[in-house]
């Protein structure tokens, strides 16, 4: 304690002693008033002392008047106080200086301790972050080794898998039946094969010395096998009343991968049983064709011979085959009538002949026809699918149905010969036409070739028939068909009827050629009417049977078709020019003088001065004539188109025409009579315009 009472009384006095200390040193500074001094420049003074002029302190100085170096020697004081203040805080706190001074020292320590230790951390976490990318390097490296074992262990065990031949597939190829799993099987197999004649790492691998002759070995075993399993297959078809259709779908579709396995790995079994089945369908079919149209020969029905034309006598005709009409139908040689119905039923099932044999029912020929080819078509539509599907072959089709198309071909080229039913051939070009469409649709082409043959040979025949009834017209004998009877003739009526029957089975195709050719026959049957006509004795027997055909052929031909045509317009034409001149002709017999007066003398003007004028004597005969006798005449007119006409309401237009003419004609009389000198005398005698209006009237409502 006494040493530190000494110590603070050494620091007092030395304390005591600085501050003596300045303030003698403070006492030795001397400031003069006016000192001179080279130093110090004065220049710019005045302008400071301007500036200082705002500051507060400078401005309290000069307000109280102080001097400025007392306010200096002030100033200093105030200063050496502050320092003196500012020693003894310095003093007093030397204790605490001198722990900071420690504590620090001490913490300087530390810091270098833990920086020796931090140095040492970092070179460690060097050295770990090398050995870390060592590690990933060889990582890295042993992920990429990894991936390549494994490709080569994939690829090893593929081909380990495609070489190897278990012991399960030589039993099942060898011993097992073949069904779903034995095709299954030969899949496999295949790709075996495939994979040993592909594969270019086999054939260098000593593998292949070992397991190829297996696997050829299972081949010719798998080849044999399906074959004479495919052959017994194949003579099931041929088994009498087998329904080919149903086999082929429900039974060899199932193994059609054993034709592909065939096709790839035995060709010459392949061939063999393609030939076999081509073989076998082809004498199936034919046989099953031969059949059918065999039974439907037994179901036609005969409608035409060779002289079933329209320009043949029928009176000529024996006796004998006189009795025999009715059976053929005769009605149907020209008239088309219920057989267009074929063409609406094209898609109806073919006729099964023991049905249609029970019923003892016959059948034109176009309704056999359109069976026989329906029949084809579906069989024919049926294979190629099949085919196609099967063998993966369109061409075996072909094979296949040359005996069916033989058949067929010559049955049609028996029938063909002696048919001379034009209708019954238009009917078969037609349907021929609707079955083509139908194979379209199907988009079937195999029959293309086929039905374009059949068409071309039946358009030569209608051509040929035709021209046979065109030629009974030109070389009719008219004497013989002439009968003295003004109705319609019975070959205007076949001509009709065969006319208006072709333009109805052309109205959808407008065949150029056959509207050519019903023109020429129209020609011909024009000549060979007018002929006809001619016999008559009287012109207007003529004109009457003109009349009555040209109208019977008019309402046939519109049956056909209500647009009418060339042909119907042109007998239009010949029967209103033939029913002028009759209504002429039927005046001209009941009213025979007024008829002429009025074309000669009744045009003739009296005010022109003709050189003989009319007189009332001349007049008077034909006005008192036809006073007494025009409703008798009338009615008798009335009775001649009764008894003329075969058509009533033709007859009865005829009639009104006539009456209409007499009428126009009576006018032009009373109208001359009002122009004769003395005419007036006559007007007791005249029949008024009105009576005989209501005369014709009154024949209007009979029709």
């Amino acid at each position: 304690m006494a040493d530190m009472a000494s110590y603070q009384s050494d620091e007092t006095d030395v304390g005591e002693r600085a501050i003596l200390d300045l303030g003698a040193f403070v006492g030795d500074l001397i400031i003069e008033d006016d000192a001179p001094s080279d130093d110090v420049s004065l220049e710019g003074l005045e302008q400071e002392l301007e500036d200082c002029k705002t500051d507060d302190v400078v401005a309290t100085i000069l307000s109280k008047g102080t001097k400025l170096r007392d306010y200096t020697k002030d100033v200093e004081n105030n200063l050496r106080k502050v320092e003196l203040d500012s020693i003894e805080d310095y003093i007093k706190e030397s204790d605490n200086l001198v722990s900071l001074h420690d504590q620090i020292r001490d913490c300087d320590t530390i810091l270098s301790q833990m920086e020796t230790l931090l140095s040492g951390f970092q070179a460690e976490i060097g050295s770990i972050s090398s050995d870390i990318k060592n590690l990933q390097e060889k990582s890295m490296d042993m992920g990429l080794k990894l991936k390549n074992r494994k490709v080569a262990e994939s690829k090893l065990a593929k081909f380990v898998e495609d070489i190897i031949v278990p012991p399960r597939m030589i039993d099942i190829i060898v011993d097992g039946e073949v069904n779903e799993e034995y095709m299954k099987t030969l899949e496999i197999l295949s790709k075996k094969l495939k994979f040993v004649e592909v594969d270019q790492m086999f054939k260098t691998s000593k593998a292949l010395t070992d397991v190829q002759p297996e696997l050829e070995r299972l081949r010719q075993k798998a080849v044999s096998k399906v074959f004479d399993f495919m052959v017994q297959k194949l003579y099931a078809l041929r088994k009498p009343k087998t329904n080919v259709q149903i086999l082929q779908q429900s039974v060899l579709l199932k193994y059609k991968y054993v034709i592909s396995f065939l096709k790839e790995h035995g060709k010459e079994v392949y061939l063999e049983v393609r030939a076999a089945y081509i073989d076998t369908m082809n004498k199936v079919l034919s046989a099953n064709f031969r059949a059918y149209i065999q039974a439907l020969e037994k179901l036609q029905l005969d409608i035409a011979t060779s002289s079933d034309l329209i320009g043949v006598d029928t009176r000529s005709t024996s006796l004998f085959l006189r009795g025999r009409e009715p059976l053929k139908n005769r009605s149907a040689v020209f008239a088309l009538g219920e057989r267009i119905n074929i063409l609406k039923e094209i898609d109806e099932p073919a006729l099964i002949p023991h049905i249609a044999e029970a019923s003892s029912k016959k059948y034109p020929y176009e309704v056999l026809f359109r069976s026989l080819h329906k029949l084809l078509m579906d069989t024919a539509t049926s294979e190629y699918l099949f085919s196609d599907e099967f063998f993966g072959e369109e061409t075996i089709f072909y094979d296949i149905f040359a005996g069916p198309f033989a058949v067929v071909d010559e049955h049609f080229n028996t029938i063909l010969p002696n048919c001379f039913d034009a209708i019954g051939l238009m009917l078969m070009i037609r349907i021929i036409h609707q079955h083509q469409l139908v194979m379209s649709r199907r988009r079937i082409p195999c029959l293309d070739s086929f039905l374009d043959k059949v068409n071309i040979a039946l358009w030569p025949r209608f051509k040929m028939v035709f021209d046979m009834h065109l030629n009974s017209l030109r070389t009719a004998n008219v004497r013989t068909l002439w009968e003295d009877d003004v109705h319609p003739h019975y070959v205007m009526r076949r001509y009709a009827e065969f006319t208006a029957s072709l333009i109805h089975l052309n109205v959808d195709y407008g065949d150029g050629q056959l509207e050519l050719n019903l023109e020429r026959l129209r020609m011909a049957i024009d000549d060979l009417l007018v002929k006809l006509a001619k016999l008559f004795t009287k012109q207007k027997l003529q004109t009457v049977f003109l009349i009555n055909n040209y109208d019977m052929t008019i309402a046939v031909l519109k049956e056909a078709g209500p647009d009418g045509g060339k042909i119907q317009m042109h007998f239009e034409e010949l029967l209103k020019n033939n029913t002028a001149i009759f209504v002429e002709e039927l005046l001209v017999e009941h009213f025979s003088d007024l008829i002429k007066f009025v074309k000669t003398r009744a045009s003739e003007d009296s005010s022109s001065g003709s050189e003989r004028p009319i007189t009332v004597a001349e007049v008077e005969p034909i006005v008192k004539d036809f006073a007494g006798r025009w409703k008798t005449a009338i009615e008798l007119m009335h009775n001649d188109v009764i008894t003329s006409f075969s058509n009533f309401l033709c007859g009865m237009e005829i009639l009104r025409a006539a009456l209409t003419q007499l009428l126009l004609y009576y006018t032009r009389l009373s109208d001359c009579i009002k122009r004769i000198v003395g005419g007036s005398t006559l007007n007791k005698d005249l029949v008024s315009i009105s009576s005989i209006m209501y005369e014709i009237r009154k024949y209007s409502r009979t029709f």
